[in-house]
């Protein structure tokens, strides 16, 4: 079984006062169900139409586990708090191996 990543790509801020609060639901919430940030800041350089934005990436031991994490009720909590203070691309991706 290979491991899963949500792969978040952050568009535009538009709230931060949001952006905090669920970032103080979804770290717990993502811990809960195993996973473990390996990216998380904004992009120091970006190429092919990339934008300078915050950029995410964390790890889940498969795939049913990142995709069991995003329909949690506890993130569900945290997306409720961020609301429309950003806009995002979120990805769920299977790894390689």
């Amino acid at each position: 079984m290979s491991k899963a990543y949500w792969v978040t790509a952050y568009r535009a801020i538009k709230d931060p006062s949001k952006l905090a609060a669920y970032a103080q639901l979804a770290a717990p919430a993502i811990a809960a169900a195993g996973g473990k940030f390996v990216v998380r800041g904004a992009a120091d350089e970006v190429r092919e139409q990339g934008l300078k934005e915050r950029v995410v990436v964390i790890e889940f031991a498969s795939f049913e586990a990142a995709v069991g994490a995003y329909e949690s009720d506890a993130y569900k909590k945290a997306l409720e708090a961020l609301s429309d203070g950003a806009e995002r691309d979120l990805r769920i991706v299977r790894g390689v191996e």
